[in-house]
């Protein structure tokens, strides 16, 4: 396996999906992904894309980041864990400002988890997972068709739901 092309194809998505679960850039768990490639190269079936071999991989290794003891003990006490906004911070905002873009991300993630869950399933996928259609529609092994009329429907019922915010 030659890393460097590894890395040269595949570390743009990599990082993303480390960014998508634990909102932060964190080399260490990057390198991490890496290790775990290379020790594991011989296990990696060809029926599947690569692409979605490494980026599994990676979400575990961010997964298994976040219920480790270092990063609770890194993490700043927070009464309210299940408010992933929390951990947000953009210091361009105002207060007022903050609050309406917390209330909008909330109504956001809202109405993606009132999707039903086939349509929810292949919007987390393509949009926080970056998955391809191509890969969705390989992981939950339903036609390339389906997939795009999945999306399109689930984006079509969110633009109604928050028509307000558009």
């Amino acid at each position: 396996m030659d890393f460097s092309k590894i890395i040269k194809e595949h570390g743009a998505a990599v990082r993303q999906v480390i960014k998508s679960v634990t909102n932060e850039h964190n080399e260490d768990l990057e390198q991490e992904v890496y290790l775990r490639v290379y020790k594991n190269s011989d296990k990696y079936q060809a029926t599947g894309s690569f692409k979605s071999w490494i980026c599994t991989i990676a979400r575990n290794i961010s997964k298994d980041y976040l219920k480790s003891a270092r990063y609770r003990m890194e993490q700043p006490v927070n009464d309210d864990e299940n408010n992933v906004f929390n951990s947000i911070k953009d210091k361009k905002l105002s207060p007022e400002n903050e609050f309406v873009s917390k209330l909008r991300q909330k109504r956001i993630i809202e109405a993606i988890n009132n999707l039903k869950p086939k349509f929810k399933e292949v919007i987390i996928l393509t949009e926080f997972e970056g998955l391809s259609y191509e890969e969705v529609s390989k992981n939950l092994k339903i036609p390339l068709g389906t997939v795009k009329s999945r999306i399109y429907n689930a984006k079509k019922m969110l633009a109604e739901t928050l028509a307000d915010l558009l």
